[in-house]
């Protein structure tokens, strides 16, 4: 299907509205529309992208971190095993995300997550998220120009999770995931034989989180505190959108940890740095040499395929890690101060960015706000760019301690 021209999208997403087949809608090029095309650039893709959108304001001011940061609401998203180690007995955020918010002004992601802690001295919790992804409205039509019907295409994703600690310094967790995609919602494909088969993608999946902080007290009860993290996420079946072709879930392999410096009574700083690889299959060459996504794999063999099969050997699977950088000050708790920086390499989707942002806290309530400078133009330009992310967060203590 061609899409009319006043409907600009990130890359994927229009490769998704103009085959509405799994195949074609996932030879996609990076989030920023970098082109696959060359023998250096092999931009890994994968269905169902949004997974992998950052939908917390705190960590998206900080170059996208999250693993290892101190506990909050959005831990259900960077590492549910954290949550077993929040101070608070529960709480819940609210994210609002636009996307490609230049050129069009109803694409955008929603994301609301809790948690709530119970046992012994709290050392578990419970918890789960909502994130859902509209496309706008989108105008179809055939490859004659016909029209071909009306639509708002969106993804979406529920799930559960559960953590515990395991010591005083170190816990775990699961979580579980349903994903629903449909993206030719409203699109009347009866007399379109080459799309008629399109239908929503079904999968499920799951996140194991495990998590590790330790204070370490300076004089006057000051304390400083290293965390670190590890996590295994979006692990699960393949989704389809024609019931043959099946594509991969962005599977992902996270190491993150940071370091807080107290100050004194009043300031302390946050820095950390995480490094994320995608657990699927790398592009490989066709006897032509040009890159294409293998789809003959199970799951499992492409998680663990995914460390030794780049064409460029060692030195191309390096390439394929993310690295984020971000660092975070806070005066007397109440105020914050961010900034961060995200590095992808240019062959394997080419996003490189800085960040900012600040969150005030009082009570039980907190604002954070986040800002992607702008960078790269045309079709390499961040979808991000020039827009601001807001989370809502509130955080309760034991309302039974406090009766």
């Amino acid at each position: 299907m061609n899409i009319m021209k006043n409907v600009k999208l990130s890359a994927w997403a229009a490769g998704l509205l103009l085959t509405a087949t799994a195949q074609g809608a996932f030879a996609q090029t990076s989030s920023n529309g970098q082109s696959t095309s060359g023998d250096d650039v092999r931009t890994i893709s994968t269905a169902v992208p949004f997974l992998r959108i950052s939908p917390d304001a705190r960590s998206g001011a900080m170059g996208d971190v999250g693993i290892a940061l101190s506990p909050d609401a959005n831990a259900q998203y960077w590492n549910v095993g954290k949550l077993a180690m929040a101070k608070k007995d529960m709480g819940f955020s609210v994210t609002y995300t636009p996307w490609l918010k230049d050129l069009v002004p109803d694409i955008f992601m929603g994301y609301i997550s809790g948690y709530k802690k119970f046992g012994q001295d709290g050392n578990q919790a419970v918890s789960a998220s909502f994130r859902y992804f509209s496309l706008g409205e989108i105008n179809y039509t055939d490859i004659n120009g016909g029209s071909i019907g009306t639509g708002r295409p969106r993804e979406l994703a529920f799930d559960v999770g559960y953590s515990r600690k395991l010591s005083n310094v170190f816990s775990a967790g699961i979580a579980m995931r349903y994903i629903n995609s449909n993206l030719t919602t409203g699109a009347d494909l009866s007399n379109n034989s080459a799309v008629q088969a399109s239908k929503p993608g079904n999968a499920v999946a799951a996140d194991l989180g495990f998590f590790y902080s330790k204070d370490f007290e300076k004089e006057e009860g000051i304390a400083n505190n290293f965390s670190a993290g590890l996590t295994f996420t979006n692990l699960g079946s393949r989704i389809s959108y024609n019931g043959t072709t099946k594509d991969f879930l962005p599977a992902n392999l996270g190491l993150g940890a940071a370091y807080t410096v107290g100050i004194d009574e009043y300031n302390k700083m946050t820095f950390a740095a995480d490094i994320n690889k995608l657990l699927v299959p790398s592009p490989q060459l066709d006897s032509n040499g040009h890159p294409y996504m293998p789809t003959d794999k199970s799951m499992v063999s492409g998680v663990f395929g995914s460390f030794t099969d780049a064409p460029g050997g060692f030195s191309e699977e390096m390439r394929e890690l993310m690295f984020s950088l971000g660092a975070e000050y806070w005066y007397q708790d109440q105020f914050a101060v961010r900034a961060g920086y995200y590095y992808e390499n240019k062959t394997k989707g080419n996003r490189q960015y800085f960040t900012l942002g600040a969150g005030v806290r009082y009570n039980v309530f907190g604002l954070n706000v986040s800002y992607l400078v702008p960078s790269g133009s045309g079709i390499t330009r961040n979808p991000l760019s020039n827009t601001f992310r807001f989370s809502l967060t509130f955080d309760f203590d034991d309302l039974k301690k406090d009766s």
